[in-house]
């Protein structure tokens, strides 16, 4: 896993120099089998995304254990310490929950977003937490963040594009697809201002350790007989599949081809890719 991010960077970083490329979860691949900081992902990565570090894991509006949040902070803390910016998506939606959330990650210095449904279906009603009118065209820059992926309750991309430019959130994580139309590049343009006028920076989502049959590259074939790259469904996300990551087909179309995924956000006019499900690679090492 750690080679294909390294990949996908090099690829997108080829075409725009300054193209953000951020891993969510798997945090472990910062260290090498010696445990010591693996450099050339580091440097190939700009940030880290972290889910459920005080509240989420294992259930939704529950503070995660103890022992799991010191073994997250630990690496979050390498991370940091190597100069890579860290969001962290928390899980809950009471007013005094939800407040400890952003406070404990102002602590450590985290840009935090506290999601009240983890389906990331709605922008909260609350207000932004570390709001500011400063222009975002840097992630160091970036104090907050908004991470929404679900359209399910927009009737059109204009009132999604209507709802979120009329906020001021840093940064936002979007899916790429509205109900399988693609954004284009003058709709994310118009995603880069704040409703205060300041700059900001729009991230697309981008599975890379399951494929989701929902997607433009799922063929029906597969429903009958599906690639040898293919392999159980994720008994959590209905229509979401592992994947043996390191195939070659795989990356074709992930990265590799003029119809990528990845092409397609570059094209779309993103500021960067949210990689997710990255730590895939713990399901395929369960299984040796």
């Amino acid at each position: 896993m750690r080679n294909l991010v390294i990949e996908i960077s090099e690829k997108a970083k080829a075409e725009n120099a300054n193209f953000l490329v951020i891993p969510q979860n798997g945090i472990e691949l910062i260290l090498n089998n010696a445990k010591l900081p693996a450099l050339d992902y580091l440097k190939a990565i700009d940030a880290v995304g972290q889910e459920d570090l005080f509240y989420g894991y294992p259930e939704f509006n529950k503070p995660t254990p103890g022992p799991d949040n010191i073994y997250l902070q630990k690496h979050l803390a390498i991370a940091k310490n190597h100069g890579k910016e860290v969001l962290v998506t928390d899980y809950c939606d009471t007013p005094a929950k939800i407040s400890h959330s952003y406070n404990l990650n102002k602590v450590k210095d985290f840009i935090s977003f506290t999601a009240i449904r983890r389906e990331l279906d709605i922008i909260p009603n609350h207000p932004i937490f570390n709001e500011n009118e400063a222009d975002i065209n840097h992630i160091s820059k970036a104090k907050n963040f908004l991470y929404l992926l679900n359209y399910a309750d927009y009737l059109s991309k204009e009132d999604l594009i209507a709802e979120i430019a009329f906020t001021n959130y840093d940064l936002i994580i979007l899916d790429l697809f509205f109900h399988k139309e693609t954004f284009t590049a003058e709709e994310i343009q118009k995603l880069k201002k704040k409703q205060n006028g300041g700059e900001r920076l729009v991230i697309a989502y981008m599975s890379i350790g399951e494929a989701e049959e929902y997607r433009y590259y799922w063929q029906d074939s597969w429903n009958k007989k599906s690639p040898n790259w293919l392999v159980e469904e994720n008994p959590h996300w209905s229509g979401n599949f592992k994947v043996k990551y390191w195939n070659r087909d795989w990356k074709e179309l992930i990265y590799r081809n003029k119809n990528s995924y990845l092409n397609k956000i570059v094209n779309a006019g993103f500021d960067g890719v949210y990689l997710d499900i990255i730590d895939a690679f713990q399901y395929f090492e369960a299984k040796d």
